[in-house]
């Protein structure tokens, strides 16, 4: 993308013009400058990305469970549109884990499908959630998500398949 400026200058040579100057026939100078848009600012930078993504990818390896992290707004009624985000996941739903975060409204839910919240209960989400708190109110997003991420997966244990496996 590209804006244009009119600058004012006397008698100006042909060879004296830089990339993206022009002489109009006015007498006026036209000068093109590239501009880059403003990217939207991204909540985390790629050490922090990196670290979300092997939290998640350990978490649901080491418990057959389907952990899921959504950063969003969650709009009026929360839980309802959590649930719903949970349910995307579609054939994993059962064995799906999702912790919605709105920082924006300051809030969050932990949902479980039926096979996760056999193997985690309440008391271990609250848990987790207490713990996202006292992360979140220090301004550590990403540590309260990962903390609360491994909470949830040594609470629910390794996958039934490896245990299976070793036995």
């Amino acid at each position: 993308m590209a804006t244009g400026e009119i600058a004012e200058r006397s008698a100006v040579d042909a060879g004296e013009l830089g990339v993206g100057e022009a002489m109009m026939a006015t007498g006026r100078l036209s000068i093109a400058r590239h501009v880059e848009p403003d990217r939207p600012r991204l909540p985390f930078g790629p050490g922090q990305l990196a670290r979300l993504d092997e939290a998640l990818t350990l978490s649901s390896r080491s418990t057959g469970l389907e952990f899921a992290i959504y950063l969003g707004d969650l709009g009026e009624d929360t839980r309802k549109q959590a649930e719903e985000l949970h349910a995307t996941l579609g054939s994993q739903a059962e064995e799906g884990v999702l912790i919605a975060v709105s920082p924006g409204q300051q809030k969050f839910e932990i949902v479980t499908g039926e096979e996760a919240h056999r193997r985690i209960p309440d008391r271990s989400c609250q848990l987790a959630a207490m713990s996202m708190v006292a992360s979140f109110k220090e301004g550590e997003l990403i540590d309260g998500l990962i903390g609360a991420l491994r909470m949830l997966a040594d609470t629910a244990g390794t996958s039934y398949q490896e245990s299976r496996a070793r036995h």
